[in-house]
């Protein structure tokens, strides 16, 4: 056993080692050919193949890494934005961020609750995830609702699975149905569950639907707190800490910063291009560590009638999202 570990963990560091050998070749003139194969769904692919066949190999260096390298990648990303432009591309989706948080919520109960019969904290747990941010939301409710280890892993393990699945399908449907750039980053941060997931899905599409799907994800993301506080009001969990999301004021302040100070100048728009670029190339190795935490226990601790609620609620706020768009 121990000897079939210690194999799996040289596997995974070597696989750590391909990825960032690959994505430093980008700095080196003439060999951007080499590493443009090393994209975000393909970090993912490769970290899914490994933990699906090996198993997890190192499970609390991924959950650590990929939280903390995502908050860095996302404060990042903020550097190659415009505050204005940003703003004013995603307005339309920032209104309909509230009636679609409240819309999930409560299509989230009724499914979970009168026809799957899933356990109240469970059923709710995914239903947060859904209508915010996948598992920083899961994390930040969680405590609100004392919430068990094993409703808690069962919610993240749902949400996780279908966030995997975005990251590959929604550019695909993108292109099949003909998307702009706008409506795709628009879709993208509505209906997908996490962070990683919209940044993966709009970079994949491109970089319009990336500065879009991002404004309005972490403005979505906001919605934690708000949430977190209803749901101490409704099971009377009072007392109960509140995790904020700060990485999201994080990445408000590096667009401000690129938008009024290297916005400015030649050098300032070099140094804000750089920044962007190396958080890309983080985003791509965290979804690599987010990958590898998909292992087949977490496969099985989810359960049929969770990940069905899951996958119903999905479809109901991807399809209403596209029907809005098109529709407004």
């Amino acid at each position: 056993m121990k000897t079939w570990q210690k194999h799996n963990r040289t596997i995974y560091a070597a696989l750590v080692a391909l990825l960032l050998l690959f994505l430093l070749l980008d700095y080196i003139p003439g060999m951007h050919t080499l590493s443009s194969w090393v994209t975000p769904p393909v970090a993912l692919f490769l970290g899914l193949a490994f933990a699906l066949t090996c198993g997890q190999a190192f499970p609390v260096f991924n959950k650590k890494a990929s939280k903390y390298l995502l908050q860095y990648a996302v404060v990042g990303l903020g550097f190659g934005m415009d505050l204005h432009a940003s703003l004013a591309s995603g307005k339309e989706g920032m209104e309909f961020t509230v009636l679609s948080v409240a819309g999930t919520l409560l299509i989230g109960w009724f499914i979970g609750r009168k026809c799957m019969k899933i356990n109240r904290n469970t059923s709710y747990l995914i239903s947060s995830g859904t209508a915010i941010c996948g598992g920083s939301a899961i994390a930040a409710v969680g405590p609100v609702l004392k919430a068990k280890d094993s409703e808690m892993s069962v919610a993240l393990g749902t949400i996780f699975i279908l966030n995997a699945i975005a990251l590959f399908l929604f550019p695909a449907v993108g292109h099949a149905l003909g998307m702009s750039q706008e409506d795709f980053g628009t879709w993208a941060a509505i209906a997908i569950h996490d962070t990683s997931s919209v940044v993966g899905a709009g970079a994949a599409y491109g970089e319009e639907a990336l500065r879009i799907a991002t404004t309005i994800k972490l403005t979505r993301a906001l919605w934690i707190i708000p949430v977190a506080l209803i749901t101490s009001f409704i099971f009377k969990s009072k007392g109960q800490r509140i995790s904020i999301p700060w990485f999201i004021f994080f990445f408000i302040l590096a667009m401000l910063l690129n938008t009024y100070l290297l916005g400015s100048s030649e050098t300032g728009i070099a140094i804000g291009n750089a920044i962007n670029g190396f958080a890309r190339k983080i985003l791509t190795i965290t979804l690599f560590f987010i990958g590898a935490s998909l292992s087949q226990d977490v496969l099985k601790s989810v359960g049929a009638r969770p990940l069905l609620q899951g996958i119903l609620l999905w479809a109901a706020i991807s399809f209403s999202t596209l029907a809005y768009i098109y529709w407004s």
